[in-house]
Formats: structure tokens, C-alpha cells, sequence
């Protein structure tokens, strides 16, 4: 009798207060509501894109797909570019990201070598850039000067030097144990020995949080199209999209014109839209970053934490 009146006692000691079941309640409502607001424009352009084009026209879908078909997506493969165009942005993106990551991580590395020359001067020359910039006219001057405008290299040359990313690696670095380094050294392994052997091995959760952040950024980039390409062969996917949004209404016209299919014509359910042109190239190009994240999320939280405590 004693031990069940002890168990019990126990049991009833671990009962959690109604304040703090309300509490956690509250808060599972609330970011279950936030994950919603954040979720449903992805949502809404997704069922709008194979909805049928005159009520999506009408902005009558808003929960649910109506009339669902996929000719859109068809119909949008075939607009002149596109391929190409997601061609240049695939590229852009996988060799944009990993000089992003090996630059950044090498400089980095080496911001913690306490024999490289003028260190400290050379680190804090970097970091000063995040807060100074001379602006787009002495930037393209630049550009144009070592002869990036217009070629393929202005996506990838411009970003592997970045002052935030660096900061990111160097202090991660910094709380890996300085005696793999010593013991590589003391074998006869020289700089690029040490980097590439031991370093890199060691910081890839803070490479997966750098890889996000540079495939994303490049992914997404358009700006730099605009600004320093003339050459519609070099324009990237979110550029043609800028585009396609701009001249939605035209394009849908075009579209209908191109596929030549007399059947469906007259229906309206499947005719292009400027909005069914929107929806549709906007699933296109966000689609492939979202599968992307994913993949490196489980070592996002841990490479952006690691270092941020110190002892």
C-alpha cells in the first residue's frame, strides 16, 4: 500500500499545470497559424496554375483547385527561352554556389592562421565592405573593366567574396580544436594540405548553411541580368520570368497562337490568361530552390549556432 500511495504521489507530481498546458496550446495554435500565413501564397499560386484559366482569371480559386488541368505547363515549356533561360540559372547556381563556398570557406581559414601576412588588416579590409559600397555605376565600370560584362563569369565572379560568409567559417573554424591542425602540421602537411584534409571535412554543417544562402541568392538573382547582359542567350530564369510577368497578357496571346491546337481553343477553361502565365511560370522557377532546402535544412540550425557561444 505504502508503494502505490508513492507511485501515485509521483504520477501526480509530474501532472503539468493547467497554466502551462494553456500556454503551450497558445503557442501551437499560433505558429500553427504563422506556418499557414506563410505557406498558403505557395498554395494559392500552385492551385491557380492548374485550375481552369477563366475562373482563375476571375480570381475565383482561393482553397481549392477548380477544373484542374496541366496544358499550362505544357503550353509555358514551349515560350521561346525558357529551356535556355533555366539552363543558365542551373548552371549560375551550381557554380556560383560552390565558388561561393570554397572562397569564402578558404578565406575563412585562412583569417585564422596567425602566420598569414597583415591577418587582422586583410580581415578587417573584408569585413568593411559590408558596410561601405561605391554603388552600381563604379561597380559596372569595374565589371566592364576585367571584362565580366556580358559573358557567363558576371554570375559567378562577383559572389565568391563574401564578408558575411567569411565571418560565418572563420568563427566556426575557430571552435574546431586547434591540435588536428598542429598534428597535420608536425607530419609535414602545408597549408593547402591542412584545408583541404582536415578543415573541410570538419565544417560541413557551416558549408550546408553557406550553400543555402548562395544557391538561394543565386537562384533568385536578377538584378545583375538586367544590369550588365545584353545578350538574351546569357538571360537567367527569374529574368525571363520578370519579363513574362511584365508582358503576361501578350504572352498568353502568343501561347494560344503557338500550339496551334483548333480544338481547344474555344474552350475557355484552357485558353491562357495573363494570369494562368503568372501562376504557371512562377511554379516553374520557385519549384526547384524549394526542393533544395530541404535538403540541407538539418544543418542549417547547427552551422549557424556553432560559435555563436563562446566557452
Amino acid at each position: 500500500m505504502a508503494n502505490d500511495d508513492f507511485q501515485g504521489k509521483v504520477v501526480q507530481s509530474k501532472k503539468r499545470p493547467l497554466s502551462y498546458i494553456l500556454f503551450d496550446s497558445f503557442n501551437y495554435v499560433l505558429f500553427a497559424l504563422f506556418t499557414l500565413i506563410c505557406a498558403y501564397p505557395f498554395y494559392y499560386v500552385i492551385i491557380n496554375s492548374i485550375s481552369a484559366n477563366d475562373i482563375s482569371a476571375r480570381g475565383e480559386v482561393l482553397w481549392y483547385p477548380v477544373g484542374v488541368h496541366f496544358r499550362n505547363y505544357v503550353s509555358v515549356t514551349q515560350l521561346n527561352g525558357l529551356l535556355r533561360s533555366a539552363g543558365i540559372s542551373v548552371a549560375r547556381t551550381v557554380i556560383g554556389t560552390t565558388g561561393t563556398c570554397m572562397g569564402c570557406s578558404f578565406l575563412g581559414f585562412m583569417f585564422t592562421q596567425e602566420k598569414m601576412w597583415h591577418r587582422k588588416f586583410w580581415y578587417r579590409f573584408v569585413v568593411a565592405t559590408m558596410y561601405f559600397s561605391a554603388g552600381i555605376i563604379p561597380h559596372y565600370i569595374t565589371m566592364k573593366t576585367l571584362g565580366l560584362t556580358n559573358t557567363f563569369w558576371i554570375y559567378v565572379v562577383p559572389a565568391i567574396v563574401q564578408p558575411y560568409n567569411i565571418i560565418l567559417i572563420k568563427t566556426y573554424i575557430e571552435n574546431t580544436p586547434k591540435e588536428l591542425q598542429e598534428a597535420a602540421e608536425v607530419d609535414g602537411a602545408g597549408i593547402t594540405k591542412v584545408f583541404f584534409s582536415i578543415m573541410l571535412p570538419l565544417i560541413k554543417p557551416i558549408l550546408a548553411t553557406i550553400a543555402i544562402f548562395a544557391a538561394v541568392g543565386q537562384w533568385n538573382a536578377f538584378q545583375d541580368t538586367l544590369i550588365y547582359i545584353t545578350d538574351s542567350k546569357l538571360n537567367t530564369l527569374q529574368f525571363t520570368l520578370y519579363q513574362y510577368i511584365n508582358q503576361a497578357a501578350s504572352l498568353a496571346r502568343m501561347v494560344e497562337a503557338n500550339n496551334g491546337d483548333l480544338s481547344v481553343l474555344g474552350n475557355s477553361a484552357v485558353q491562357q490568361t495573363a494570369t494562368s502565365v503568372r501562376m504557371t511560370v512562377a511554379v516553374v522557377v520557385v519549384l526547384p530552390i524549394l526542393f533544395v532546402y530541404p535538403i540541407f535544412q538539418r544543418f542549417f540550425v547547427k552551422g549557424i549556432m556553432i560559435g555563436a557561444v563562446k566557452g
